[in-house]
């Protein structure tokens, strides 16, 4: 039994456990399943978005390299969590210089998130890394693998997962809706993976927040749960500013805001990807987006967001004028 404490609930009860399992990065699935084979392995790096796989794929290959024991030769640090140096001049090196149990040839040290790591946390990683490679592999997850230092880089091979296909994300999802005897219309599961974007991890959590609503999902409870606004009315916003009604767009974005509760971010995000529906012209939209991300990096350097907001709205009123 999983703990009731645990927030992802669904999200490690149907992890894959086997590297033959995962689903969507068959090529890497492939390359790290002849490392098992071998019975050895480089120091290695896995970059790309949540929610693809990063830490599934580290946890099946120790699973399936080390048996029953794998527990003992394998070691999981979220370098969020814990980022300075002292981390590696401590819990990683005393992990790394102590000999493989159970006869295995090596250790395994799993960094989650790893971009998180300080300059010098990084710089003294490399060391151990150099160090301690006889008995000791090193596994770095990361998001953006441009924040790891270059010499770290150089010393590992990059392993670069891809958003998840949309299709793998649906079939993964009807899977736990038939196992946990949730009813989910076709819409509605659209919707999740809509929401989800390649995410497999936020995906899971979307259904799971809608099944506790009910064993009933539709498209509505979706978004509700989520806290994401239906596309269909984000378009109708922009539409109605385009028109020339500032004060009707205005009146959609408040009513937006306060059915969903969404934040500027999640708003702006979602407007972006509203102008791909939109049916102007593809230089009119070059001149959206970028007005867009102007409006979304003041946003996010602490600007007032429902200000910005209706600033993004009174410009596409007046591009819409004209």
């Amino acid at each position: 039994m999983w703990p009731e404490t645990m927030q992802e609930i669904w999200t490690e009860k149907y992890r894959p456990r086997k590297l033959s399992d995962i689903v969507g990065q068959k090529d890497i699935i492939e390359r790290l399943a002849s490392y098992v084979r071998s019975g050895n392995l480089p120091h290695l790096m896995f970059a790309g978005p949540a929610g693809t796989g990063k830490t599934t794929s580290a946890l099946a290959m120790a699973k399936e390299m080390y048996g029953e024991s794998w527990r003992d030769n394998f070691i999981e640090l979220n370098a969020s969590d814990e980022r300075g140096i002292d981390v590696v001049r401590g819990k990683i090196k005393e992990f790394a210089r102590t000999a493989p149990l159970g006869g295995a040839d090596f250790k395994i040290i799993f960094l989650d998130e790893a971009d998180a790591l300080t300059s010098d946390a990084q710089a003294a990683l490399r060391r151990t890394m150099e160090r301690y490679s006889r008995n000791c592999r090193f596994v770095l997850s990361c998001n953006y693998s441009s924040k790891i230092i270059e010499p770290i880089q150089s010393r590992c091979a990059i392993f670069r997962f891809r958003p998840l296909r949309s299709e793998d994300i649906r079939l993964c999802l009807q899977t736990i809706a038939e196992r946990e005897e949730v009813n989910i219309d076709d819409i509605a599961l659209d919707a999740i993976v809509h929401v989800g974007q390649g995410d497999m991890r936020k995906s899971i959590n979307s259904l799971q927040v809608a099944a506790t609503i009910g064993k009933d999902i539709t498209i509505d409870v979706v978004y509700q749960a989520t806290g994401n606004a239906r596309p269909e009315e984000v378009v109708d916003m922009v539409e109605t500013a385009l028109s020339g009604d500032f004060i009707g767009s205005r009146a959609k974005l408040d009513e937006m805001m306060i059915t969903y509760g969404l934040s500027g971010q999640d708003i702006i995000k979602q407007i972006h990807r509203s102008f791909y529906d939109l049916s102007i012209p593809d230089r009119d939209k070059i001149k959206l987006i970028d007005r867009t991300g102007e409006i979304e990096f003041r946003i996010v350097e602490g600007s007032n967001e429902r200000i910005q907001l209706e600033a993004l709205l009174a410009y596409l009123a007046l591009v819409g004028k004209d």
